[in-house]
């Protein structure tokens, strides 16, 4: 064994505990830690000859990388739509690591960690209290998952007309129709070759609203004079957390032949709580859902799912099939998540999310949910409050569009945004929302409280004060 490798080897306990000391600090400073900053590097280090080793490894980390490293994990991060890790996700997370597991098969003799993977599944249909006529996967995100539901749903719609599309390429025009689509959604179809452009806007519904129009959405079917098509639809629109209404498309499933996807990435999480679960009425009906871990769930980042109908299997496995490799058996009679996925390398990551929702159960997911639910009223009352903002949208959920009160302000809109992320002390992502500049808070972060509310008006004040 080469001898650096063989020293570090036998100091693994010794290393694993200054990585492991190190983290407990980063996480118990997450307060402190900026939410941006200016940090940059050189990054045309030449790589030594013999190595370092371990520990000086992370030494050189801490004097170089480390300084990179923002606080998104915190309750101050803002941006996109982040959460961060909980305990339990982090041990998971760590364990996933440390086992090392190549999650595919159910029964083999190289490892049958999937079975994990199907355990976790079944407690989150729970959670989400979705029937288990659905079979789902991890992957690493909502992208991942959306391209994979819409990979299957590309299948269907060509059986529609006797065809292989997996096999033989797509051969006939595939109607999409949805309304506000996630760019992840968009970048799906242009992977699967079905084009980003390729696909019919449904108008939304009056009155500030980003859910589909419901008489629109069947004046368009009806144009399609009985072809099948795909529809995707949204369980909380990215910048309004503006949900389809599932009961109705659910009807028109009975009436009309389409694959029904939803974009539930953090949407489908209103599902765990009395108050919202309404939005989501509806929804198992449903041909395939995406919905992503590391937001609401609040567990390390890469961990999303799939959830696609289990009568779809056959379809699922001539999408993603390998099929030129003999030793793998009979996808129908073996079952490996290769046959089902993308990806051919799998780590275990369902682990984080199985010692989550064992940790916390229904009931911690649900005042996770709450709570962010009225930090985001909170925030929207202290704006309306301090007269210099406006609300581009009523707050839905979560999520809390804004932007500087009066046309005249636009102009200001990025240059305010800019400084006020640079402070470190908040981090939220621009937006344009009906054609005005503005500004997007999204609260999933499980330790997001009052206080950080109280935080951030402020340092929005000393801005606008500087600006």
């Amino acid at each position: 064994m080469n001898s650096i490798l063989q020293h570090d080897l036998n100091d693994l306990e010794n290393i694993l505990e200054k990585a492991k000391q190190q983290g407990i600090d980063f996480l118990n400073d997450l307060e402190n830690i900026p939410t941006s900053n200016k940090n940059s590097i050189i990054y045309t280090r030449e790589l030594n000859e013999l190595g370092l080793g371990s520990l000086s490894a992370l030494k050189e980390f801490n004097e170089r990388l480390a300084p990179l490293m923002v606080a998104s994990p915190g309750p101050r991060y803002w941006g996109f739509v982040t959460g961060g890790s909980t305990p339990a996700s982090i041990v998971g997370d760590w364990l996933a690591t440390v086992y090392d597991q190549n999650t595919q098969a159910i029964k083999a003799q190289g490892g049958a960690s999937a079975l994990i993977e199907f355990e976790t599944i079944n407690l989150l249909l729970q959670l989400f209290q979705l029937p288990d006529s659905f079979l789902g996967g991890f992957v690493t995100g909502a992208t991942m998952s959306n391209f994979t539901s819409l990979g299957v749903a590309r299948q269907w719609f060509g059986k529609q007309f006797g065809k292989d599309f997996a096999k033989n390429g797509i051969s006939e025009p595939i109607n999409i129709l949805t309304a506000t689509p996630h760019s992840s959604s968009i970048k799906s179809l242009a992977m699967l070759g079905i084009g980003s452009n390729n696909y019919t806007t449904i108008k939304t519904i009056e009155g500030n609203r980003e859910a589909m129009d419901i008489s629109d959405l069947e004046k368009n079917i009806e144009s399609l004079n009985g072809r099948p098509f795909i529809l995707i639809s949204s369980a909380g629109t990215v910048n309004t957390a503006d949900f389809d209404d599932f009961k109705i498309i659910s009807k028109l499933k009975g009436k009309y032949n389409f694959w029904w996807h939803i974009d539930a990435a953090f949407g489908g999480f209103a599902a765990v709580s009395d108050k919202f679960k309404h939005l989501v009425e509806g929804w198992e009906g449903a041909d395939s859902i995406t919905i992503d871990c590391h937001k609401w769930l609040n567990v390390p980042y890469e961990s999303a799912f799939y959830l696609v109908k289990k009568e779809h299997t056959s379809l699922q496995i001539e999408t993603f099939q390998n099929s030129n490799a003999p030793y793998l058996g009979n996808p129908l009679e073996n079952f490996n998540y290769l046959n089902v996925l993308p990806e051919n390398s799998r780590r275990l990551r369902a682990l984080p999310v199985w010692f989550s929702l064992l940790a916390y159960g229904k009931e911690g997911f649900c005042d996770i949910v709450e709570n962010s639910a009225s930090m985001a009223l909170h925030f929207a009352n202290e704006l309306i409050e301090d007269g210099n903002f406006e609300l581009l949208a009523p707050i839905r959920l979560n999520n809390v569009c804004f932007t500087l009160k009066g046309d005249h302000n636009q102009e200001k809109v990025s240059q305010f945004l800019t400084m006020l992320n640079d402070s470190g002390k908040v981090f939220m992502t621009p937006t344009v929302y009906r054609n005005r500049k503005g500004i997007r808070a999204s609260f999933v972060n499980w330790r997001t409280n009052e206080t950080d509310i109280k935080v951030v008006i402020d340092e929005m004040k000393e801005t606008l004060n500087a600006l």
